[in-house]
């Protein structure tokens, strides 16, 4: 079909690799998260994926480097793969801003990523760190705590709760301080 645009509300995308000639796809607010996969769509320039279920940014991104080439504007928000502070109170503009470098370096011809306008700046950052600003996630918080559990057993004990005097608030175990004053009358401690 010789379509160029297409805004779809849906949950399947079957059918869309009849689109080929797809220049602009909008699929936000369609419930698709992580197991979205796109034909390939060599002419597809545009894409929102907003407000979707979408939280495994990397293979999203390694996806859409191989099926979408010439994609130039990319908008992933509302997504927990995009750390929005307006849409999560934890984000802050710091990992908003690592996010877009680690996009940037997936997909290198971006010229717009959410709202805003890929700088020169960004595009160099992201070739010398965007690699390192993929963001780890913990596993399970079961998986983890069995790894826990199943690890041996540390060789260190806790100090038995008789030695501790609660009320004296002492440095113990022979740790000693001083302080010097140098020439501009800060304190500098050292431990000895």
């Amino acid at each position: 079909m010789m379509e160029k645009a297409l805004d779809l509300e849906i949950l399947s995308l079957e059918g869309l690799k009849t689109f080929s000639y797809l220049e602009e796809l909008i699929l936000d607010n369609n419930l698709l998260g992580n197991d979205l996969l796109l034909p390939r769509l060599p002419h597809l320039h545009t894409l929102t994926l907003n407000k979707n279920q979408i939280t495994e940014l990397e293979s999203l991104l390694d996806h859409l480097a191989e099926v979408v080439p010439s994609l130039q504007y990319l908008s992933l928000l509302g997504n927990i793969a995009c750390p929005n502070e307006l849409v999560c109170k934890e984000k802050d503009e710091d990992d908003y801003q690592r996010y877009r470098y680690f996009v940037l370096h997936k997909l290198t011809n971006l010229k717009f990523l959410d709202t805003r306008k890929v700088t020169r700046r960004e595009r160099e950052e992201a070739l010398i760190r965007g690699a390192f600003m993929k963001v780890v996630k913990p596993k399970d918080a079961k998986a983890s705590s069995a790894a826990a559990s199943a690890s041996p057993e540390s060789h260190y004990t806790p100090l038995p709760s008789g030695s501790r005097d609660l009320t004296n608030h002492r440095a113990q175990q022979g740790l000693k301080t001083r302080s010097c004053l140098n020439n501009t009358s800060s304190v500098k401690l050292q431990c000895i």
